[in-house]
């Protein structure tokens, strides 16, 4: 990501007391070489490194006292959208919105859990904010800023980074703390989202900051 540009001391622009670390969708099927997408022979490595990271940022956060949330995909056959069955079906892939179902394992964390006083989300859709009350627990928590990483950086990190800011949320992406299977894709997101709604910061950055 040297090509992207990145706050290298984001100090108290990240101050633990008023930011959120969030860990979008590291759930089985979405990171697990057993999930739903690994047992088409997808490669996991990108979310594999991604993990390693969120964790070492798990640890950080719980250490200064900032809060951390984890969004979860739950969804059962007929929570499934008419919108997101009918574009599955026209782009002739029908039946692949059956992701993170309810009661097969694929809907569990994968690697990383959250712990009493976390903020969890379940959710249908990309966006974390999506008929949900995400917003109103950071609100009620005096949050202002969110710390992103997750999977995958062109979906549902970027829907909800996206919902934070139309929400007047300062965001922070931890470029190599989110993941696509897509290099391009991941690049080319991580551009827009600096480009319009985000600053971007790395690992080492964001646990510097919060071990000062």
């Amino acid at each position: 990501m040297a090509d992207l540009p990145h706050v290298a001391q984001p100090g108290e622009m990240i101050a633990p007391q008023r930011t959120a670390l969030i860990v979008v969708d590291v759930q089985v099927d979405f990171a697990s070489p057993e999930g739903l997408i690994g047992r088409y022979g997808t490669d996991m490595s990108p979310a594999e490194a991604a993990i390693d990271r969120i964790e070492a940022l798990i640890i950080a956060a719980r250490k200064a006292g900032a809060t951390v949330g984890f969004m979860r995909v739950m969804t059962r056959p007929e929570t499934d959208s008419n919108a997101l069955k009918t574009w599955m079906t026209r782009r002739g892939t029908p039946g692949s919105e059956g992701i993170c179902r309810i009661g097969s394992g694929g809907e569990d964390y994968y690697r990383v859990a959250p712990e009493p006083g976390d903020i969890e989300v379940s959710k249908l859709a990309y966006s974390s904010f999506h008929g949900t009350d995400f917003e109103e627990q950071l609100r009620a928590r005096g949050i202002d800023t969110l710390v992103m990483t997750g999977l995958t950086t062109d979906c549902c990190v970027d829907s909800t980074t996206r919902d934070a800011f139309h929400r007047d949320f300062h965001t922070f992406v931890v470029s190599d703390a989110c993941a696509s299977f897509d290099e391009a894709l991941h690049v080319h997101t991580l551009t827009a989202l600096n480009e319009h709604t985000s600053l971007l910061v790395t690992t080492d950055a964001v646990v510097a900051a919060w071990s000062a």
